[in-house]
């Protein structure tokens, strides 16, 4: 899924969030030689959406700071030249490639089940939504059917990326969504997937909002992964704009929805050690954008995660790793869990 597009927007200074909480945001650059991560300190006192784009060339484009994303409250790395385009091939059927596209999560728990019977997110409803569908390349008349997302119409859904090597994007938000609901389960949280696999397309991008509308989901998060350019590396979170108009109103999920998703961006990196994206987001690992209709439909906290990009080599070979997969999983968990217990 890409994020580079005309409604991306901006970093602005950092700021404090409620209660006098901060995110604190510390960015070193390693040797070339070794791993290029990111190390960043989330201190606080408590401590899709199938609504990609198509295949396209999308420009940046500078908007009003108002709902940019904060600057990290160190000095970061110098911006690393963005690509002009991003792609979105159409997904191609799933295979292996060379066992690194094992899908089988590690650890105890098995896949599903039911919650614990306790846990620091009892009585807590986290809807995870795996962006794509497997099955959606080979439905493209009803994944190209227009929908409203609010303020306009756009596609359905899209089919995703996919590597160069054929691991498609779907499958490795499926997969991930599987590993995260292990561990939301574990803590006691009752959750739920917009698709699990389970149907031949879809569901579209409104019907992925009204899920989690209808759940009364205290958090949302959609999972993705992009298809940009070789060179464009690391990962984002998308939140949600201000946006009021038609069906959509996000006046009142801006703020948590922030919140949210600076605490998974945190968390996410301190993890899997992950470089926040060096072509979305000026280094901040956030973005704001007001054409995904699965975030201007949503009527509760949600956030998108973009977990790197699946066309870069070095990217690759993080998202086709089920052991990065579990950090992943780990990382967002924690990140979902820091915002509930707030």
């Amino acid at each position: 899924m890409s994020y580079v597009g005309p409604d991306s927007q901006p970093p602005r200074p950092p700021r404090r969030f409620g209660g006098g909480r901060t995110l604190a945001v510390t960015l070193a650059v390693l040797a070339p030689a070794t791993l290029a991560g990111y190390l960043i300190h989330g201190a606080t006192s408590g401590d899709g959406d199938g609504d990609a784009k198509s295949p396209r060339t999308l420009p940046s484009a500078s908007r009003s700071d108002q709902n940019a994303p904060s600057k990290p409250t160190a000095d970061g790395p110098a911006k690393s030249p963005a690509a002009d385009k991003s792609e979105k091939p159409e997904d191609e059927p799933d295979r292996k490639e060379d066992g690194k596209g094992d899908d089988k999560p590690s650890g105890k728990a098995p896949s599903g089940g039911r919650p614990a019977a306790s846990g620091p997110l009892k009585g807590k409803v986290v809807v995870i939504d795996p962006g794509h569908n497997p099955g959606n390349f080979r439905h493209t008349a009803e994944i190209n059917r227009p929908v409203n997302i609010g303020t306009h119409s756009k596609e359905c859904d899209t089919t995703g990326t996919s590597t160069n090597r054929g691991y498609t994007e779907a499958r490795f938000t499926l997969d991930l969504a599987h590993r995260l609901r292990d561990q939301l389960h574990r803590q006691g949280a009752t959750v739920r997937l917009t698709q699990d696999g389970d149907r031949a397309w879809g569901p579209c991008v409104d019907e992925r909002a009204r899920i989690g509308n209808a759940a009364r989901a205290d958090a949302v998060v959609s999972l993705h992964a992009d298809g940009s350019a070789v060179g464009n590396r690391g990962f984002h979170v998308i939140l949600p704009a201000k946006v009021r108009g038609g069906a959509a109103d996000t006046t009142a999920i801006v703020g948590p929805s922030r919140d949210l998703g600076e605490r998974i961006a945190g968390k996410f990196l301190s993890t899997t050690k992950s470089a926040p994206s060096n072509y979305v987001g000026d280094g901040t690992g956030l973005d704001v954008r007001r054409d995904l209709g699965g975030l201007n439909l949503s009527k509760v906290p949600k956030v998108f995660i973009e977990c790197g990009n699946m066309r870069d080599p070095q990217d690759e070979a993080l998202l086709t790793n089920p052991d990065w997969r579990q950090k992943a999983a780990r990382g967002i968990s924690d990140g979902i869990g820091s915002f509930l217990a707030r």
